[in-house]
């Protein structure tokens, strides 16, 4: 099958890329390597592997590239709250409007898979799993911007969305500002951190599981598509002090205190269902304490902060 990933360089795409071309797939990139990364030179000598240094706000480009793939894997993001609200204008015109175009220009023989994310729950009810059928309630630009998109793409029936939990792992394009990843760096360095509403709760995802959810959706695309499916581990619905918890089983010495006084930036707090992709035969299988032991072997080679979305 000929994939076209765009954002392909990216955290979960230099994880997803080498998979894809294990599978026996043609794989495109196209992606506009913003981080300087070179995330993807292990798969240079895969003459299955093609990469595009261009940016998807490129329509004439991005119609070619969309044109000769079989699958498009629609990755390139602007991700996170803080870089959407320093780069509004090109957050929107990525995040939202070039996968419009996507979904626009492809053909109904064509697969098109999204990651959208469920922070578009924004604030749930205490007690209660968000489901695909629960309210969507962005709290952010980024979440307003995936939520439109994802609205967009399923309304043509065409499409399978993925509201990915809050991704946490090691990977060949390492980020740094996500939840796990960041408390695990300041537990290992620091070994201190000041919590902030630390009952504020949100699910979790293993990098690589999240690469395989998007393996699931090429080979089971027929009777998934026109569908969103919350992925995230099940067990691993915690709050931000529960997570410190997690992570001080495997390193004593870190201490984190609960601040009454500060306030969090990120308002996301919500616990999230995955029965509905569970009940087509996936399953997130790698646990939050396997991840911690992951990121800690990592952190004996990374120590610097450049690691980050911004």
């Amino acid at each position: 099958m000929k994939v076209l990933v765009t954002g392909g360089a990216g955290y979960i795409g230099s994880t997803l890329v080498p998979m894809l071309l294990d599978k026996g797939h043609n794989v495109t990139v196209l992606d506009r390597m913003i981080y300087q990364q070179t995330s993807l030179l292990s798969s240079c000598h895969r003459e299955s592997c093609r990469i595009i240094n261009g940016d998807v706000r490129n329509q004439n480009l991005l119609r070619e590239e969309v044109g000769k793939a079989d699958t498009i894997i629609a990755l390139a993001a602007l991700v996170g709250a803080p870089l959407c609200d320093l780069e509004p204008e090109t957050s929107d015109a990525v995040n939202r409007d070039a996968i419009k175009f996507i979904s626009d220009v492809k053909g109904k023989d064509q697969k098109l898979l999204y990651p959208c994310t469920n922070s578009g729950y924004g604030i749930g009810q205490e007690g209660i799993h968000c489901d695909e059928n629960s309210p969507l309630n962005p709290i952010s630009r980024y979440g307003r911007q995936k939520v439109e998109a994802e609205k967009y793409i399923l309304a043509s029936g065409e499409a399978v969305s993925f509201r990915l939990a809050t991704v946490f792992g090691v990977s060949p394009r390492m980020r740094l500002d996500l939840l796990v990843n960041d408390f695990t760096y300041r537990a290992f360095y620091d070994r201190f951190i000041v919590l902030f509403e630390a009952h504020f709760k949100r699910n979790y995802l293993y990098i690589r599981d999240a690469a395989n959810a998007f393996l699931h959706g090429i080979e089971n695309y027929d009777r998934m598509k026109g569908n969103a499916y919350n992925v995230g581990l099940s067990e691993a619905n915690l709050n931000k002090e529960e997570l410190c918890a997690e992570i001080k089983k495997q390193i004593p010495d870190f201490t984190y205190m609960l601040s009454e006084i500060g306030k969090d930036p990120d308002k996301r707090n919500y616990i999230v269902s995955n029965e509905k992709i569970e009940s087509t035969g996936f399953k997130a299988e790698t646990s939050l304490a396997q991840g911690i032991t992951e990121l800690k072997k990592s952190f004996t080679m990374i120590k610097r902060k450049e690691f980050a979305n911004y």
